[in-house]
């Protein structure tokens, strides 16, 4: 079994890196007897694995293949099938019951004992074991064989190693030496024990030789140790001296810790010294800068600011821990704070000084204004206190009082010297917009009437209220005469005054805007109030919303504003709402004074205002100057949108004449004036939507109010009215070409083609009556379903009845009935709007269209009798003509 075992480790396991630990010969149970060798082997590699291989021999015998293998943890039980007798049957439980027969007992015994150490030491007990002895497990395994397959113990497994090639060899070499060592191992074993015994012999001879040399050398071991003992005896005195020279190297390294320990603290204390020289220390010239320096002069000025930012340096520096303890530096501090107490002291009292002046020199130079329409300038002042800037940021920086007390008075005096400036600039602007009203009653002698008796759509909003529509009579009498020479210059009047009016209100914007930015960007920059963002949000145009023609603001009044301060320019703000507080009163003054002398004011101030306050956001929405003008210009929109609803009113309030004809109504012709000076005035304004409402509304209103008033005349027919207004309109849109307007335009054509058409029928009626009234029995006659060329043959409607119709209407009495028609038709039309001839050209083209569709019907209804008109269609033509030219 040993030789069959060393072959299988040579040939199958030893080149798949196993080691065969034990091996059993078995057969399967219950079948033919066909032997295989059952193998429990390990990894020689880490981590090791265990497996149970099946072996057989190959079918031509000489030599062994491996046919099968299981992995020991897949092995769950073992099966003795008896612990106390004798049995060499046996099962292994993998994934299926494998039952086996051992060639013999001891040999099933090793092999589950083998099983049952690498259950224990690889598998941690997994695998149960049944019908076994526990003898068998606690025990070890006898010597021979048994100890050879099983290993013994744990260890044994471990120590077991192959036979290298060397070995191997010598083994080969001494068996091919020894004949008989495989025919008679008996032989061999006695041949080998007694070549031991004569190797121990010579052994113990030798060992006996070499006595003597252990005898020496042990002498040479006592003496040995006797130099040891010598040398231990020098070394301690030589520590006995070294004692002493450690005790002085120690007191040596001591002192010279010490000494460094002291070289440390005077170098930190020259760094603490030189700190507080360097950072505490102000030049002498720098204190007598601030305790007598000049604040007047450019050079004392900047003295002082350099001896305050070097002192405010010196305080600000930042103490390390314990140097506010000494005496030098509470010394250094209160000289500080005495410094800056009497620099502040002396800079507030200069500034005051500064202010008063300033404020009393400005003063007197209002006299030099009072005839111009322009506001003094204080660029000079600004540039002046500009040079204190740095100084007002290290008050505000050191004495926040101080600070606040300063800017206090300067907006105290600032306020009360533009409130004189701006009062008296704005009297010579309302002097300069009421002289041009009283000089235009002055020449005129007009008193408020001029505008209301010229006829036209004014901004008087009493002045339509006396009007009545004009006939063609009254127009071409003596007296209209003079007055439509009057009323030739009073429109030249307007549209002077007006852009006169417009010219100063330009003034005033064009004087406050520089004014208002450079006041606020000086006290930016001289109180420092421009570091941090805004945080409220930036305010926009004012946006502007109607109901029911009243304007609402959604910007809250100043009046009203109660926010807190959120940010240093919200101070700014409210600084320059306190000195310029009397700006938006007489702005909106002097916005109802204009509209007060002509309410067409509010078109221009529209466009101006919403320029200037375009032009203001995009320098700094959040500016006092772009809320103001915001605020103001929510009130000019009321005006405009009050304006526009006078028109609308003046136009439900007209009366028209019941004597004289209408011809182009009043308001018509006003709502043509103000379109006109509206798209002068507003060719390239920003607010053109305001303008576009505006136009919506008003010819809403025009075009009810015409309808309305045609409905009410009594002289002349409704078809005429609503023909020659709405001409005009249509002429007037397609003239100005206003976008906004381009549906009503059409609207307008439909209305005047649409009346001139129902016009032209109504007056020219049925000229040729009889003859109407014949053809019309004709064509009944065909509708119920004679035959066209029967009609003839019937009693009413015979040729005979045709001819005496046809003789009733000879040329000459045609001609008559037209003229009297011309004359008629010319009562009725104006002369303003020259649609005599368009009329009657119209009229010429109706009355040939039912000449034509007579002589159609005697052609198809009484062919071949030859019968026709007394007048053909060339003299209607020279009718029409001759009548036109003879009037």
């Amino acid at each position: 079994m040993t030789a069959i075992k060393h072959a299988l480790q040579r040939d199958i396991f030893t080149p798949n890196d196993e080691r065969l630990l034990s091996i059993v010969n078995v057969c399967k149970a219950g079948k033919k007897k066909k032997n295989c060798f059952l193998c429990a082997t390990v990894t020689t590699e880490r981590p090791v694995q265990a497996k149970v291989v099946k072996v057989k021999k190959s079918d031509k015998g000489d030599f062994y293949k491996r046919q099968m293998a299981w992995e020991l943890r897949d092995l769950t039980q073992v099966d003795a099938k008896d612990a106390s007798k004798e049995n060499p049957d046996f099962d292994l439980h993998f994934e299926k019951v494998y039952r086996w027969v051992a060639s013999s007992t001891a040999e099933k015994n090793a092999f589950i004992s083998c099983i049952w150490k690498l259950n224990q030491r690889y598998l941690r007990k997994k695998v149960e074991f049944v019908n076994v002895s526990s003898q068998l497990l606690e025990e070890s395994v006898p010597s021979g064989e048994s100890q050879s397959v099983a290993g013994g113990d744990e260890d044994a497994l471990d120590d077991y190693q192959e036979l290298n090639a060397r070995e191997e060899q010598d083994i080969e070499s001494m068996m091919e030496v020894c004949e008989c060592a495989i025919s008679n191992a008996e032989a061999f074993a006695e041949k080998l024990t007694s070549e031991l015994q004569v190797l121990d012999g010579a052994n113990i001879q030798s060992i006996m030789a070499s006595e003597k040399q252990v005898n020496t050398l042990m002498q040479l071991l006592d003496e040995a140790l006797g130099e040891v003992d010598t040398i231990e005896g020098k070394l301690s005195s030589y520590e006995e001296m070294l004692q002493s020279v450690k005790e002085q190297m120690d007191q040596i390294s001591q002192s010279n810790r010490l000494i460094q320990i002291s070289n440390t603290n005077n170098g930190k204390l020259l760094d603490e010294i030189q700190f507080l020289v360097n950072y505490m220390d102000l030049s002498k010239g720098h204190i007598r800068a601030l305790q007598e320096g000049d604040l007047s002069s450019p050079k004392g000025i900047e003295a002082c600011i350099n001896a305050s930012e070097a002192l405010l340096q010196c305080m600000n520096v930042a103490l390390r821990p314990g140097h506010d303890k000494l005496m030098a530096v509470k010394q250094q501090q209160h000289l500080f704070s005495e410094l800056r107490d009497t620099f502040a002291r002396r800079l507030t009292n200069h500034l005051n000084n500064v202010f008063v002046h300033q404020g009393h020199d400005q003063s007197s130079t209002l006299s030099q204004h009072t005839t111009e329409l322009t506001l003094p300038k204080h660029s000079p002042l600004h540039r002046d206190l500009l040079r204190y800037s740095k100084l007002m940021e290290w008050l505000k920086n050191t004495h926040r009082e101080k600070y606040e007390g300063l800017s206090r008075t300067y907006v105290d005096y600032m306020t009360r010297l533009y409130e004189r400036e701006i009062k008296d600039f704005f009297e010579v602007a309302k002097i300069k917009m009421a002289g041009t009203s009283k000089e235009a009653k002055g020449k005129f002698g007009l008193h408020g009437g001029l505008h209301g008796s010229s006829g036209k759509l004014t901004g008087s909003t009493s002045s339509l209220n006396k009007l009545a529509v004009q006939g063609s009579s009254s127009r071409r009498s003596q007296s209209s005469s003079l007055l439509d020479m009057g009323n030739m210059s009073a429109s030249d009047l307007d549209v002077a005054d007006r852009t006169k009016f417009d010219k100063i209100f330009e003034q005033v914007l064009s004087e406050l805007e520089p004014l208002c930015l450079a006041e606020q960007d000086f006290m930016s920059k001289f109180f420092k109030l421009q570091q941090h963002p805004t945080i409220t949000p930036p305010l926009a145009q004012p946006e502007m919303e109607e109901t029911d023609g009243v304007v609402q603001s959604r910007i809250i009044p100043q009046s009203e504003h109660r926010q807190s301060i959120s940010s240093e320019k919200d101070l700014v703000r409210l600084m320059m709402n306190k000195i310029f507080q009397s700006i938006e009163t007489e702005l909106n003054s002097l916005i109802a004074l204009g509209d007060k002398i002509d309410s067409f004011h509010s078109l221009y101030m529209l466009v101006k205002m919403s320029h200037h306050v375009w032009t203001a956001e995009n320098v700094d929405p959040a500016s006092y100057l772009s809320t103001t003008l915001g605020n103001v210009l929510v009130t000019v929109k009321r005006n405009f949108d009050k304006c526009i609803m006078g028109q609308i009113r003046q136009m439900e309030e007209v009366k028209i004449s019941k004597k004289s004809k209408v011809g182009i109504l009043t308001f018509v012709t006003g709502f043509e004036e103000f379109a006109e000076l509206a798209e002068t005035i507003f060719r390239n304004a920003e607010r053109r939507g305001d303008l576009d409402k505006a136009y919506v509304k008003l010819i809403k209103a025009v075009f009810v109010n015409v309808e309305k008033v045609a409905n009410e005349s009594q002289k002349t027919p409704r078809d005429v009215v609503m023909m020659e207004n709405f001409h005009h309109i249509f002429s007037t849109l397609s003239r100005l070409k206003i976008s906004c307007l381009e549906s009503e335009k059409r609207e307008a054509k439909h209305k005047y083609t649409d009346h001139l058409q129902s016009y032209v029928i109504n007056s020219l009626g049925q000229p040729l009556e009889k003859l109407n009234h014949f053809f019309e029995g004709v064509e009944a006659r065909v509708a119920q379903g004679i035959r066209e060329e029967e009609v003839s043959y019937q009693l009413a409607f015979s040729k005979q009845e045709l001819r005496k119709v046809i003789k009733e209407y000879p040329g000459k009495e045609v001609k008559k009935g037209l003229d009297n028609l011309y004359k008629k038709v010319d009562k009725h039309l104006c002369e303003e709007e020259s649609l005599l001839q368009v009329v009657w050209h119209s009229m010429q083209d109706e009355f040939i269209r039912q000449y034509k569709h007579f002589e159609a019907l005697i052609g198809r209804c009484y062919p071949g009798f030859e019968i026709t008109m007394d007048f053909t269609i060339q003299d209607m033509l020279e009718y029409f003509s001759s009548i036109a030219q003879s009037h």
